[in-house]
């Protein structure tokens, strides 16, 4: 599993370790896109499923794009997106030969060292890459590849707590992908912008190196990462994330509630969140109490919450029912350190 930790002049989660990603650009919806990858409905991705009764897909994945004038679904256009970071960011290229889809369903397999170009040029046009994102499509009509959107598949969806005051106002609507690589791990390169340092682990063991303080991310990939803990394999992973991708996901905004001593980010179907979440942020609404966590926690029957102490102490606590076939994060405490008996995958 790769983290990549932000810079420390970033604006945002400065200093963090993330998975590879960033901001959607234009390009990534151009239509020069449609001359490269296959003829198909939805570019070869398959169809995922009408949402259960109940259920809610994530607009940032269920919005009709051609009603908005792009050429692209959605759902490529943020594969696309995705790629091209991971290889501004890390310098890791996910492309496949021809138009594709790739045939073999299995984790995704790198190009061949002799089909990229030599390390001074491939450097060259990452640097170019970042300074234009439509060189990527230059990119890959040069190598005669295409970006292996069939490799990523529909993990999350999480949208940034609507902030408090004097705490900024950046939010992001991010979807999340799972992506196997059957080469582990590949050549990487932080690009010294936005990126210093990269780590190549296991989820336990990345939790571990948060426990101790070596690193630090923020609640969701933390949710993420002990979501991960449950998987034994990375075969087992791809297999269950493939499988699961197909139905979907639905978006999921932490709305804060502030304990005497410390807070909660609810999630939903916890029974405190919110009937009616304030998305846009327009409300201004912030929860409080004088109770202390473990108060609530004895109140409340419906858990899908993570308790945070302080930055590096959180808790994720969820006793509901996933939706869309999705799996519950594994109990991890991260004050605990040196304890991994709730863990045991090694990815």
């Amino acid at each position: 599993m790769l983290l990549l930790q932000r810079s420390s002049r970033s604006g945002f989660l400065p200093s963090a370790h993330v998975f590879p990603g960033g901001l959607l650009e234009a390009a990534d919806f151009s239509a020069d896109w449609l001359g490269l990858l296959p003829a198909l409905p939805r570019c070869g991705l398959g169809s995922v499923r009408p949402s259960p009764p109940g259920g809610n897909r994530a607009p940032l994945f269920a919005t009709d794009r051609a009603g908005l004038g792009s050429p692209l679904p959605g759902d490529v256009a943020f594969r696309i997106c995705a790629i091209r970071e991971t290889f501004e960011e890390a310098g890791i290229l996910l492309l496949v030969s021809g138009p594709g889809p790739a045939a073999d369903p299995g984790p995704a397999r790198l190009l061949p060292q002799r089909h990229l170009p030599p390390g001074p040029e491939l450097a060259e046009w990452r640097r170019r890459v970042q300074q234009d994102p439509a060189c990527f499509l230059q990119l890959c009509r040069y190598l005669r590849c295409v970006p292996n959107i069939w490799a990523l598949h529909e993990w999350g969806n999480w949208l940034t707590p609507v902030p408090r005051t004097g705490r900024g106002d950046r939010r992001y609507d991010t979807a999340f992908y799972l992506c196997c690589l059957e080469e582990r791990p590949p050549h990487t390169s932080q690009d010294e912008q936005e990126v210093t340092g990269f780590q190549w682990s296991t989820p336990p063991e990345a939790i571990e190196l948060f426990k101790s303080q070596e690193i630090w991310f923020a609640p969701p990939q933390f949710y993420e990462l002990c979501r991960l803990c449950n998987f034994s394999s990375l075969c087992d992973l791809h297999r269950f994330g493939s499988d699961r991708a197909l139905e979907g996901c639905e978006r999921w905004m932490p709305v804060t509630l502030a304990a005497s001593d410390g807070y909660i980010q609810l999630l939903p179907g916890d029974e405190l969140y919110p009937k009616d979440p304030d998305y846009t942020g327009e409300k201004k609404l912030f929860l409080s109490t004088d109770k202390k966590v473990e108060e609530l926690m004895k109140e409340d029957s419906k858990l899908h919450r993570v308790v945070i102490q302080n930055l590096n102490n959180l808790t994720v606590r969820v006793n509901i029912q996933p939706k869309y076939k999705h799996i519950n994060p594994l109990k991890m405490d991260s004050n605990i350190v040196g304890s991994n008996a709730d863990c045991n995958s090694r990815l």
